[in-house]
Formats: C-alpha cells, sequence, structure tokens
C-alpha cells in the first residue's frame, strides 16, 4: 500500500512540475521597476555605470530589488556596447536563469544575450561561472560578442578552445566567465587530474554553469565519455578479420536486432569465421581476443554506414554527431571499434592507447553547485532534466507571437515516391523566389538530395559537415530570396536565419516576407521530436512570416526500425501518397518508441557510470589532498621511518616532499587507470552473469566495490616500496628509473556512444548465438 502511495505521490509531483509558460503577471512589477530604473541610468557615464554594477557587487546575493537593478544595468550595458536594448521577455528569460531554471526560448528570442545577463547576474554575486557552449566556435563567438557588455557591468570574461595555451586557458579560467566547448571544458577537468604540481592546474573550484543547447548538452550527449589516454605501443590493426567478415551475408551468416544495434554470428557464420582463421574455437577462453576482435569487425560491417554514421576524409574516420548531423570533433569510437572500422575502410591504424581516466558530460555538469541553461526546445526532456539533474524548465513566451504555419505531414508509401514529390515541391517554390530550408537525416542523403536539385537547375547550398565557422556563414543567408540550402541537422548550429540574408536591408526583409518567409522541408522525422522542432523552429523568428511541412514514408528507417509493423491504412494515390491517419499515427507511434529507447539508453548507462562517479570523487578527494598538501610526506614518514630519516639527512625538505609526492601521485594514477580498464572488463563480460539468472547492474557493483575497497591501501603499499627502493637524489626522483613509466604522451577525445556493448541484453544475444553454436556441435 505505501508503494501504491509513493508512486501515485511521484506521479502528481510530476503533473504538477510539468512546464509551464512563465506567468508574466508575477514580473509586472519587476519590468515596471527595471523600466523606471533604465531611465535614470541612461544619464550615467560608462565609468557610472561600471560603478553602479561594483555598488550591486558588494551586497552580495541578490534580492529582488537587486535583480532589477541587475537587469536595468543588464538592459543599458547592452544598450551601449552591443547596439541591442534586451526585450523584455529576455530579462525575463535571465531572471528564470538566475533561479537555477533551464530556460526555452524559441529560435531567435535573443537566448545569447539573455544567457550573458544571467552569467552576469550570477559573478556580481561572487560566483565563478561557465558558460558550456556546443562547440569551440560559437564559445569564442559569444565570448567576443558580450564582452562588451560583460565590460561595462565590471564582469571579466574570456574562452578556451583547442587552440588555447596552457597560459591562456588559466587566464581564462581566472575571468568571472568562462565560455567553452562542454567538450573542451571537460578536457580540462581530465587534463588537471593528472597534474603532477599545483602550479600545473587551469581551473577553480566548479561553481556555476549554464549550458547552452541545454538539451542536446544534458540530454543527448549525457552519456557520452570524455576521455584521457596514454600513449602505448600497442596498435590494432586486423585486416585479416576485417576481410572475413567482409564476405558474410545477413541473415545467412549473421543476424541483426530489431533496433539495428546489435549483430551476431549465426551457427554456419561463426564456422566460416573459424576456418578462416585457421580452424579455431571462437568460443573458447584461448580465442577470447580474436572472439573479440570478430564482434568488433562485425558491428563495423554490419550496423555502422559510410556518410551515415562516419565519413572518411584525409585518409582517416570521422564520426558524425548523430544528434547534430555533422562531424564530431575529437571523438573515436572504443579502441577495438575505432581500429575495426578503420580496417573495415582499409585504412591505416590511428593511434590506441590506454585510458587513463573519463568522465560523462552528465557527470562533468552534476559537479557543479548550481546549475542552469537554454534551449529552444526543453519541454520534450522535461522529465529527464528533473530526473537527472533535479532541474525546472520554464518555458518563455516570444517577444511577438509565432505565425508560421506548419503543414500536417504528407505521407507516402515509399521512399521513391516520397522524395518525387519532395523535389517537386522544392522545385515548385523555388520558382517563386521564396528561400527554402530542407532537413535530411544524414550525409548521404543530404548529398544525393542536392544533386538532383542541381539536376533540376537549381544551385542548393549544402551543410553537412564543414567547419563551424563556414557552416555560421551558410545558415546566416538560408533566408535569402532564392536561397536553397541543404542540411543534415539544425541543432546546435547557433545562428539565426534572417529574412532577406544576413546582410539584407529592410526591402530585402519585405521581399522574402511578401513571399511567406523562410520554407522549412522536413525529408523525414528525426528519432527525437526535439529534433523535428528544432528545424522547424529556424522559420518565423521574431514574428516573421513562415511555413514548414515533413514529407515522410511508411519506408523511412525510423519505421522501419522502430515500428517494423506498420502499414497503410488506406490505398495510395497514384503519386503514392498516403492520406488515412493511421499511417501518419504509425510515423507518429515510431518517434516514440525511438525516444523511449534513447531514455532507457540513458538511464541504463547512468546506473553503471554512476557508482564509477562516486569512487572517482573520493580518489580525487584524496589525490587533491596529495597534489595541495603534504598528505604524501605524512603517510610515507609513518610508513617507512628509516628510510625517510636517511632521506632527511641529505635532502631539502621541498625536494623531499616533492619525491614524496610525485610517486603517490604515480600510484594514484596508475591505480585508477587500472581500475577503469578492470570495470571496462567486468561491463564486457557482464552477460555472463544474466545466464546464471544473476542481476548484471547488482553483479557490476558487487565486482566495483570488491574492487575498488583495496585501492587506496594498494597506493600507500607500492609508493612505500618505491621509496624504499628508488634511488632518490638531491636532484630528486627519475619515476622512469624507478620503473614507473608515465605515458609518452596523452591525447583527448569523447567517446562515440556504443551500441556495442551499451545494454546487457545485447550482449545476452552475442552469448546464446554461441551457445547454439556449441548446442549444434554437441
Amino acid at each position: 500500500m505505501a508503494g501504491l502511495l509513493t508512486r501515485v505521490k511521484g506521479r502528481f509531483q510530476r503533473l504538477l512540475e510539468r512546464p509551464a509558460t512563465v506567468d508574466l503577471k508575477k514580473y509586472a512589477d519587476q519590468l515596471t521597476a527595471i523600466e523606471k530604473r533604465e531611465k535614470a541610468l541612461a544619464d550615467l557615464d560608462d565609468a557610472g555605470l561600471t560603478g553602479a554594477a561594483a555598488e550591486l557587487r558588494e551586497k552580495g546575493k541578490l534580492d529582488e530589488a537587486g535583480m532589477v537593478e541587475l537587469c536595468a544595468l543588464g538592459r543599458e550595458a547592452a544598450r551601449r556596447g552591443i547596439g541591442e536594448r534586451p526585450y523584455d521577455m529576455q530579462l525575463i528569460g535571465a531572471m528564470e536563469l538566475l533561479h537555477g531554471r533551464v530556460v526555452e526560448m524559441g529560435t531567435g528570442e535573443g537566448k545569447t544575450l539573455a544567457g550573458a545577463l544571467a552569467a552576469a547576474g550570477y559573478a556580481v554575486q561572487g560566483r565563478s561561472v561557465h558558460v558550456m557552449s556546443v562547440n569551440d566556435y560559437l564559445a569564442r563567438r559569444d565570448a567576443e560578442w558580450m564582452s562588451p557588455v560583460f565590460g561595462l557591468l565590471g564582469v571579466s570574461v574570456g574562452w578556451v578552445s583547442q587552440e588555447s595555451t596552457q597560459e591562456q586557458r588559466r587566464s581564462a579560467y581566472a575571468c568571472d566567465v568562462t565560455y567553452g566547448a562542454v567538450s573542451e571544458i571537460g578536457f580540462d577537468v581530465l587534463r588537471d587530474r593528472t597534474a603532477v604540481d599545483e602550479a600545473e592546474l587551469v581551473q577553480r573550484d566548479p561553481d556555476v554553469v549554464l549550458v547552452d543547447e541545454a538539451d542536446s548538452v544534458l540530454v543527448d550527449e549525457a552519456r557520452v565519455p570524455l576521455v584521457m589516454a596514454g600513449a602505448t605501443d600497442d596498435v590494432q590493426d586486423d585486416q585479416e578479420v576485417a576481410a572475413v567478415v567482409r564476405t558474410l551475408r545477413p541473415g545467412d551468416h549473421y543476424e541483426r536486432d530489431e533496433d539495428n544495434r546489435n549483430a551476431w554470428l549465426t551457427t554456419r557464420g561463426a564456422g566460416i569465421v573459424e576456418k578462416a582463421l585457421g580452424s579455431i574455437d571462437l568460443y573458447s577462453g584461448e580465442h577470447s581476443d580474436r572472439l573479440a576482435a570478430v564482434n568488433a569487425a562485425l558491428h563495423a560491417h554490419a550496423l555502422l554506414e559510410r556518410d551515415v554514421d562516419y565519413i572518411v576524409r584525409d585518409g582517416k574516420v570521422h564520426l558524425i554527431n548523430t544528434s547534430r548531423g555533422r562531424i564530431a570533433v575529437l571523438q573515436r569510437w572504443p579502441d577495438g571499434l575505432q581500429a575495426a572500422v578503420e580496417a573495415k575502410e582499409k585504412l591505416k591504424p590511428t593511434e590506441s592507447g590506454e585510458v587513463l581516466d573519463s568522465i560523462s558530460v552528465q557527470g562533468l555538469i552534476n559537479r557543479y553547485k548550481s546549475v542552469c541553461g537554454m534551449t529552444g526546445t526543453a519541454t520534450a526532456v522535461a522529465e529527464q532534466l528533473r530526473e537527472f539533474y533535479d532541474l525546472r524548465v520554464a518555458v518563455v513566451p516570444p517577444n511577438k507571437p509565432c505565425v508560421r504555419e506548419d503543414e500536417p505531414d504528407r505521407v507516402y508509401d515509399s521512399i521513391e515516391a516520397k522524395e518525387k514529390a519532395l523535389l517537386a515541391e522544392i522545385v515548385q517554390v523555388h520558382a517563386t523566389g521564396r528561400p527554402i530550408l530542407v532537413g535530411t537525416m544524414d550525409v548521404a542523403e543530404s548529398e544525393r538530395l542536392a544533386g538532383k536539385l542541381v539536376e533540376a537547375g537549381m544551385s542548393p547550398v549544402v551543410l553537412n559537415a564543414k567547419n563551424d565557422a563556414e557552416e555560421a556563414a551558410i545558415v546566416a543567408d538560408a533566408g535569402a530570396h532564392q536561397a536553397v540550402t541543404v542540411s543534415t541537422q539544425m541543432a546546435g548550429r547557433g545562428t539565426d536565419i534572417r529574412l532577406g540574408g544576413a546582410n539584407g536591408d529592410a526591402e530585402a526583409h519585405d521581399l522574402v516576407a511578401e513571399l511567406g518567409g523562410l520554407y522549412v522541408v522536413g525529408s523525414g522525422h528525426y528519432t527525437s521530436s526535439r529534433l523535428d522542432d528544432q528545424l522547424r523552429g529556424r522559420s518565423g523568428r521574431q514574428g516573421d512570416p513562415g511555413g514548414s511541412v515533413v514529407f515522410a514514408s511508411l519506408a523511412d528507417d525510423l519505421v522501419a526500425q522502430y515500428a517494423p509493423e506498420a502499414t497503410a491504412g488506406g490505398d495510395a494515390d497514384e503519386d503514392g501518397r498516403l492520406d488515412d491517419a493511421t499511417s501518419a499515427r504509425f510515423i507518429a507511434h515510431a518517434q516514440r518508441v525511438a525516444e523511449g529507447v534513447h531514455l532507457d539508453v540513458h538511464r541504463n548507462t547512468w546506473r553503471y557510470t554512476r557508482l564509477t562517479e562516486q569512487q572517482r570523487g573520493i580518489v580525487l578527494a584524496f589525490r587533491d589532498d596529495v597534489l595541495r598538501t603534504d598528505l604524501a610526506s605524512r603517510s610515507l614518514k609513518e610508513r617507512c621511518p628509516d628510510r625517510w630519516a636517511e632521506l632527511e639527512e641529505k635532502l631539502d625538505t621541498e625536494v623531499l616532499d616533492g619525491v614524496a609526492r610525485r610517486i603517490v601521485l604515480h600510484h594514484v594514477d596508475r591505480r585508477w587507470s587500472d581500475h577503469l580498464a578492470f570495470l571496462s572488463d567486468v561491463r564486457e563480460t557482464i552477460h555472463l552473469r544474466a545466464l546464471a539468472r544473476e542481476t548484471p547492474i547488482d553483479e557490476f557493483h558487487r565486482a566495483a566495490i570488491g574492487e575498488f575497497k583495496g585501492l587506496l591501501k594498494e597506493v600507500a603499499d607500492l609508493s612505500a616500496e618505491t621509496l624504499e627502493s628508488a634511488e632518490i637524489t638531491v636532484d630528486g626522483i627519475d619515476l622512469e628509473q624507478a620503473g614507473l613509466r608515465r605515458p609518452s604522451s596523452t591525447w583527448t577525445y569523447m567517446v562515440h556512444d556504443n551500441p556495442f556493448d551499451s545494454d546487457a541484453e545485447q550482449a545476452l544475444q552475442r552469448v546464446r548465438a554461441a551457445m547454439r553454436k556449441v548446442k549444434a556441435k554437441g
């Protein structure tokens, strides 16, 4: 009974906490006060404005009066600094951010400025703020663009990128507000965790994070681990296995699951592979490394598609970010799968290495004391934001009502019929001069469609895997007269589409407005309704006219993968179009199923990583004490009193403390790296526990806790052994000579979401296939 009441209470609570449009009435008095104060601030010179902000900083935490003062100061600073006077809705957005919420504001509603005012608001309260963007380009652009506003408010601002030097990073993080890509800020966290001297650190303790494109970062990329690796002598190159797997046929030699997330050998397929590899027994423990290589090669061959999941450029494999439809910079699959894809494409294998440390994007965000964010599409993931981050969504209404006309889907019985109709629609609309933005599912489709448009006499601009600066220029001009832009996905593009083009005047704007504004055409539905909404949202900004329509078919990958039972509810017309409600419902159902699958993967991944994050916290707290205090010296002096006394006689205290610190830090880092490797092995074999009717997650926790128990004691024992045996001189210790080799080089990357081992049930299917083979042999 108690459990039932708890569930009912939880559902009722979630109902009450559903995102709702911000009640503007509660802000009415504040907005009036802000406008009144704004008139007084207009009479101040720049120094006077900055002085008023300094007075606000002295008061500390902002009360309601302080919030009014901040917004008034921010509005005036923006007017002077960048020539933009924030709308009331932008000020409301800033205040909601300062209350720790994820703010939903439509495309073109001025999120960048609202975010900057909120960041300044946290800064004047003495807080350190990180503004996380989705890429380096946007981080630098926004920091430089908003710099005059911050300057007038007496707030220092900096930014970091891949090109930033150590000193530039340290300087940027010392500022009140620091902009950076989520990956770059995360990589700096990992690099700081390998520092052996306090002077090497670049970041301060995490305090406030404001996340741009919050739904994309907090949900889509939450399970993506950021990794720091150290070089090893191991280079994986298994062209032999790739050549064998390349000959296998689906349905005969291997099978795939319904979600197309896993593949496994049939009995016949396993026999062919075993014979080709020298008549070995893949499923004996003796050849476990070959089995792993075969599984990786099969995954690369059967489930990963070139120009959809990755592209090949300059002799290298570049992953495609599935939530943004473009190259995922610095991302790679785990080494085994990365090597398998390189072998599949007959490319030179890239450097592999051991993982020194890693952190998931979700783990990175959860380090901060205060979290807030902004995006155009947060409502659809409000429950996930609450579940994983305890964040609430506030929907800020548009400054001007949206008048975009969103047509119902046009559904067809085949992909061929859909594409023919889509092309005809683009040709017809283009003839009027109305700008068109076409959203496609992947790189291959965008290039195929663009080729057909060229054949039809148009000059489309293709946006799929360019660099970020080029993307911004292309997006900015997508609203020009007669423009045709073909894009993979619009999530995270970070640039408004203005009618008439980026440099268009009022006449150019009015010309396009008279034609109906930007026309958005989707070539199908994405696996998330948010991505559909982000595409549509590019049209109709700030009250402009616009329109959107999606062309879909019952043969689309979305339907085939997530609603394979779908059938037309009526007969198609001569063009293959289906007008019945049943067909449209199947497509909507497929999208809901896809969203459910992604949520399950997120939950499952977080269940496995949560314990690791807790263990990491314990290790890092110990490591930080070693780095910043004399803990290492005190510990080793107690463990090895005679040796310590001997060393004290010939070494300066500072040198001896440095030796102790370096020894302990080395063993901490070494054991943590070993622990991560152990956890990875447990995850990969956890399905064997499930076969014994044990719960995989419970078994994972049991193994992880047992292994971790003695970790810090081992560090102490190994450190004592090193101090006793190593040669230590007045110059300190040579770790490599003492047998404590550190990686010759390190690098950072993000591990792409990997369906190869993301769920125990998928692994179970591989084992069941193996068991069928063993049974057949018997």
